[in-house]
């Protein structure tokens, strides 16, 4: 490998590795609250009997699925929030299948096994202003990211992008830690288009840092558009995660010093280190 390559590899990922936290848990946890936002969407709040751990924004979590005569592995979810006066976690959820349709079903005091937290989390540190950009249900980790990086003082941008309008979940909550845009491919709300087809995406240089987590697809135009102004950007890929530690080598992804776990070298990535 270059060693131009080698320091840079080493340089984006000092700023992540440094933020990975060690302890992990394999816990039932108990559901205070299962939230049905609409057709598609829900949030599972749950509540640990012990303190929680230190969760970075970014992290996941592996959720058993019970009940579910398919669904034979844990699933990976991401932490949408963290409040540790509650000493609660939750879970944004999309209905995609049987597995998640399952745990649409689930009661308040019901349990749900996790262990968690796995991975990387996004870098907070140092940035100034910064652009969060969401596409359908990656705007998940987006809301503990947007609210440590406002306790933290930093001016912050969010875009989300959906299909339609009645797509548009949580806009209230997001807006507490930030200035909210949105875009939605029909036009029915905010500009049309794309999340790269709005305005801002014209005013990049304001701009210290980018954080995208969505469809392959968005994420990649948004890496182009980052690389192209010139900004930092960090990505939180959703690879298919079975074990969540690194043994199943299900979720590797091409990086510039090699195939990388997702769920252990991941889920966020510099996207200087992705071979894209």
């Amino acid at each position: 490998m270059p060693v131009g390559k080698q320091c840079l590899h080493q340089k984006n990922q000092s700023s992540l590795n440094q933020h990975q936290t060690k302890q992990k848990r394999i816990e039932d946890l108990k559901i205070v609250k299962n939230k049905k936002l609409n057709s598609d969407y829900f949030i599972i709040e749950l509540v640990s009997s012990k303190t929680l751990p230190e969760i970075l924004p970014g992290q996941f979590a592996e959720v058993i699925i019970k009940n579910s005569k398919n669904t034979f592995l844990r699933r990976p979810l991401s932490v949408h929030n963290v409040n540790y006066n509650k000493n609660t976690i939750s879970l944004l959820i999309k209905i995609v299948g049987e597995g998640t349709s399952q745990l649409a079903l689930l009661k308040k005091d019901n349990f749900l096994n996790l262990v968690y937290p796995l991975g990387n989390g996004f870098s907070t540190n140092n940035p100034t202003r910064v652009l969060l950009v969401g596409g359908g249900c990656g705007i998940a980790p987006l809301l503990y990211l947007a609210k440590i990086l406002n306790s933290k003082k930093y001016e912050v941008d969010i875009i989300i992008g959906v299909r339609k309008s009645t797509d548009l979940i949580l806009i209230d909550k997001y807006s507490k830690y930030g200035k909210v845009y949105i875009t939605t491919e029909d036009g029915s709300t905010g500009e049309k288009g794309f999340v790269i087809n709005h305005s801002i995406f014209s005013q990049l240089n304001n701009y210290s840092m980018i954080y995208a987590c969505g469809p392959e697809i968005m994420m990649k135009a948004v890496v182009r558009c980052a690389h192209k102004a010139k900004i930092n950007c960090e990505v939180s890929l959703e690879n298919l995660m079975a074990c969540g530690i690194g043994v199943c080598l299900c979720c590797v992804t091409n990086t510039i010093v090699g195939h990388k776990c997702v769920c252990t070298e991941g889920p966020v990535f510099n996207s200087k280190d992705l071979l894209w």
